[in-house]
């Protein structure tokens, strides 16, 4: 099998869940300044009522060890949601369907905490589904994601999500009503060894590569091919940014402001 029949072999395969175990030795990322699973324990209190919003294949969720019986989680994609209802049949987690990623189908005020790792972000819909008091955390891949390795690939191409900032995102939440606790953003870069293994990132991630085919971008995988030959490895960064914010709960503060004068 020569390059590009390689090549080609890499952008046949499909991935299961948000599984990228495929790319093992194949590239590196770099760790982010903050913690986003250590932030999430930190507050995953064994009875606490959890929505991990676009779990994908469930694989992040897992590592936290909820007690199944107070796990929700949502997915639109047809495939994920498949393995999910297969995966999770006897075990006590609920999976909701959300095709428009507008957690239509998910209860109102009935949330303590709200999880969100690079999924869809309905900021009104996810403030409307948690209960008084309760805090949602979300990691989100930000607009300018890979923008330099997407642009190389293809020359036309602009981000799917432009919006998708720290900035708006921390506005949009204050808007509905909800209080920021900690915010943060940063560049990682990711290296990538072969580009074999570019190949099937791009074809995983079709919103960052609309366009992208081997046959298509065959003369700029082939100076790809050149730059890692030369160097070792070709580099993009991943645009990421993270968020903790509440919602009040006016009678918990009420309560403490009147204890406070009643000390007085």
């Amino acid at each position: 099998m020569d390059q590009v029949e390689q090549w080609q072999a890499e952008s046949q395969l499909a991935m299961h869940g948000w599984d990228f175990s495929h790319l093992d030795g194949r590239w590196t990322n770099e760790p982010l300044p903050w913690d986003y699973q250590a932030v999430v324990k930190a507050n995953l209190k064994d009875e606490l009522m959890w929505l991990d919003v676009d779990t994908g294949g469930g694989e992040l969720m897992d590592s936290f060890g909820h007690p199944t019986n107070k796990t929700v989680v949502t997915e639109g994609w047809g495939p994920n949601l498949q393995l999910l209802r297969a995966k999770y049949a006897t075990s006590g987690v609920t999976v909701i369907p959300d095709p428009n990623e507008d957690l239509a189908q998910v209860p109102a005020d009935y949330f303590d905490i709200i999880t969100n790792s690079h999924g869809a972000l309905p900021v009104r819909e996810t403030a409307h589904k948690l209960r008084a008091g309760g805090i949602f955390i979300t990691q989100q891949v930000g607009a300018t994601n890979n923008f330099a390795l997407s642009r190389f690939l293809d020359p036309n191409y602009s981000p799917a999500y432009p919006d998708n900032t720290l900035i708006d995102a921390c506005a949009r939440l204050q808007q509905a009503g909800l209080q920021i606790e900690q915010q943060n953003s940063a560049y990682s870069k990711m290296s990538f060894f072969d580009v074999g293994a570019i190949v099937y990132y791009a074809t995983v991630i079709p919103w960052e590569f609309p366009n992208f085919s081997v046959a298509t971008c065959l003369p700029r995988l082939k100076q790809l091919s050149q730059l890692i030959e030369a160097n070792g490895s070709v580099s993009t960064f991943e645009d990421r940014f993270m968020i903790v914010a509440r919602k009040p709960d006016e009678n918990r503060e009420g309560r403490a402001e009147s204890r406070e004068s009643d000390s007085h």
